[in-house]
């Protein structure tokens, strides 16, 4: 099981002031300005009764823990699940303790965390700007797969190795060059040639490097990396099943088989 790191938020300070008492305080003027800060105590009640749990853990976390709050959901042992971003923590009632890592439920042995990791990073298929990708078709295209690969990505070239037996397929491939400046010009090379198909197979498979950009070619390399970021893409190779499950890294041929199968969708895709 993987490490759990606890860690201690700051606690809030607290001051606290006193009144003197005496003849002064019976000589001062009538006490409505002693009297004011009661209304106020009462009024919060309610408020604060009327909000739910989820709600104040979300503003506790929200004050503590920079990232966007996506959601807050109570677990059975009294700990909260915060997803910020796209990562999974987990918090206590006030935010005072933050805990990461992968919780498991020790009766049945399953990872909790990655299984909903795979429901958060779950991304709609259909919404993926396809025309950011361009496609390989194998046989007759029946199933789907979109892969975010930049092309100094050594799993990204076994990859592409591997998926040349793949069948029934259509592939669409997002250029997503995060590993060097030299991935961003390869990439855009790859997309200002005569076929960016044949030239991305090539580098990949054969090691040919792809033709120098033409002047004034653009591309859409930028958008792509746009949307990765937006999607949380964070590492090459990232599969994407026409379900929406994502499978980062090296995944064997197998399990993309068994995924593609279990994902496949009445229509294809076209760009």
């Amino acid at each position: 099981m993987k490490a759990i790191v606890i860690a201690a938020l700051t606690p809030l300070l607290l001051s606290a002031c006193a009144v003197r008492a005496g003849e002064e305080a019976a000589a001062s003027q009538p006490a409505p300005a002693a009297a004011q800060p009661a209304p106020a105590a009462a009024a919060s009640g309610p408020a604060l009764a009327s909000r739910s749990i989820e709600e104040l853990v979300r503003e506790r976390v929200s004050k503590k823990i920079p990232g966007k709050v996506n959601s807050i959901r109570r677990l059975p042992f009294g700990m909260f699940e915060v997803v910020i971003d796209s990562e999974i923590v987990y918090v206590d009632e006030n935010a005072n303790y933050l805990i990461t890592g992968h919780l498991y439920d020790t009766r049945t042995q399953e990872d909790l965390t990655a299984r909903r990791s795979e429901e958060v990073l779950r991304v709609d298929f259909g919404s993926l700007p396809l025309n950011l990708a361009f496609k390989l078709v194998r046989g007759d295209g029946s199933r789907a797969v979109a892969i975010f690969e930049d092309p100094n990505c050594p799993y990204c070239k076994k990859l592409e190795r591997d998926m040349r037996t793949l069948d029934n397929a259509t592939i669409y491939i997002f250029l997503y060059p995060i590993l060097s400046d030299d991935s961003v010009a390869k990439s855009n090379q790859i997309w200002c040639s005569k076929d960016p198909p044949t030239a991305w197979t090539k580098l990949m498979v054969d090691g040919l490097q792809p033709e120098k950009m033409a002047d004034g070619c653009k591309t859409p390399v930028d958008d792509v990396l746009q949307l990765g970021h937006k999607l949380s893409v964070t590492g090459t190779p990232t599969l994407v099943f026409a379900d929406g499950r994502r499978a980062p890294g090296m995944v064997p041929l197998d399990k993309i088989e068994q995924m593609m199968n279990s994902a496949a969708r009445p229509q294809v895709m076209h760009n």
